[in-house]
């Protein structure tokens, strides 16, 4: 039968403890949620400041959609460019000190956009191996119109450094994430950058789960690391996460921006966000530039866990960000833990391949502005009952 194949694959998916199931909320996103029918303290989503749920955000949401209709119309490039996406591209490059953004419907769209265009035939592309999902994607993309593509071990400048120095690509292209998504980590941007400049490459920086929370005002990575928004870096961030909202934004020179908007095929051929989106996004962007008391108490609630974390069998990972992994090994035993803090009234969701190296399957433990002492404390007793 033509779906026997795929059956077997699912079976083995199965066996391998590997199936993946979707929970359907019936609550917005928040720091409760309504699951199956139970309520739930949330330590899955990336609503690192809580704002998914905001109201403000909502209501300019709602007033957008009643002002501009629900939809755009038409890509960018057609029709579809409507006054609250300029607006919204104007204050997100305005925030971040770079002269244009680009706005995107998805992370994932803004990624296979950039690297890419960038780099065609005869570029060559080096990525760390650790990259996220689209990033890995988006140099696959470039390979096959010519590009060569070098990864080197996570986080390993003086590897990098090595492959840059070999190559005599005619254009070089670095890409990494700035905080890594399963590991939370952050990358050594300012010896990255001091190597893009030194071997004339451009500088892809997703930015997805630093924007909003880290640096000066929730700017980002380069803001955490005081770097200037240099002409050949290429910052995205996405605006579905601390941003609380949807979509996405590559920051960078005129010169750049320009350029993927004339040639980035992920941009020029996909019908433009909802205008409401942007009002929302603007929303958004303003509490974010104001939120230094929500940054302030989501860095208490992770220093908070992190110290009653020691000790246990498990091994949580040095991360200085809301993504708080705790290495468990097995697939199986991931899974069980995750089920006993379900049970507990605690969603803590079991991450595993091929999303993260095989043995170290783990719960990631995503915080949030809106956690309080007393979720994190709870979190905390659960699983030292467990260990």
């Amino acid at each position: 039968m033509i779906e026997s194949r795929l059956r077997s694959e699912i079976g083995e998916l199965a066996d391998l403890g590997l199936t993946r199931r979707r929970r359907v909320l019936a609550s917005p996103c928040g720091r409760m949620a309504t699951v199956d029918g139970r309520e739930l303290l949330n330590f899955a989503s990336n609503d690192y400041l809580g704002l998914a749920g905001n109201s403000a955000i909502a209501q300019a949401m709602a007033d957008g959609a009643l002002r501009w209709g629900a939809g755009s119309g038409a890509s960018h490039l057609v029709s579809g460019h409507l006054a609250p996406h300029e607006q919204i591209e104007q204050e997100i490059a305005t925030f971040l000190g770079f002269p244009r953004a680009l706005t995107f419907s998805t992370g994932y769209l803004a990624n296979l956009a950039t690297v890419p265009t960038l780099a065609g035939r005869g570029a060559a592309v080096f990525a760390d191996k650790l990259n996220h999902a689209s990033l890995i994607d988006a140099v696959q993309l470039a390979k096959a119109q010519g590009a060569e593509s070098h990864r080197y071990a996570h986080n390993d400048v003086t590897a990098l450094e090595r492959l840059l120095t070999a190559s005599s690509a005619s254009t070089k292209v670095i890409v990494t994430d700035a905080v890594f998504s399963m590991d939370g980590d952050l990358a050594p941007l300012p010896l990255i950058l001091e190597l893009a400049e030194r071997h004339d490459a451009w500088l892809v920086i997703d930015d997805a789960h630093g924007f909003g929370v880290l640096g000066a005002h929730g700017k980002g990575s380069l803001a955490h690391f005081n770097l200037p928004a240099s002409p050949r870096i290429l910052l995205m961030g996405t605006l579905g996460k601390a941003a609380g909202v949807g979509g996405a934004f590559v920051a960078g020179s005129e010169i750049a921006i320009e350029y993927l908007l004339q040639r980035a095929r992920s941009y020029i051929f996909t019908t433009a966000a909802p205008p409401a989106i942007a009002c929302a996004l603007s929303a958004s962007l303003n509490i974010i530039r104001q939120g230094d008391a929500l940054r302030t108490h989501l860095m208490a609630r992770i220093g908070q866990l992190r110290q009653g974390l020691q000790g246990l069998p498990w091994t949580l990972l040095a991360s200085p960000t809301a993504i708080q992994p705790l290495i468990v090994g097995q697939n199986e035993a991931a899974l069980a833990l995750s089920k006993a803090l379900w049970e507990r009234g605690l969603w803590t969701p079991a991450i595993r391949p091929p999303t993260v190296p095989k043995d170290t399957a783990r719960l990631r433990i995503s915080l949030s502005a809106a956690h309080t002492a007393a979720d994190i404390e709870q979190l905390i007793n659960a699983l030292k009952e467990l260990a």
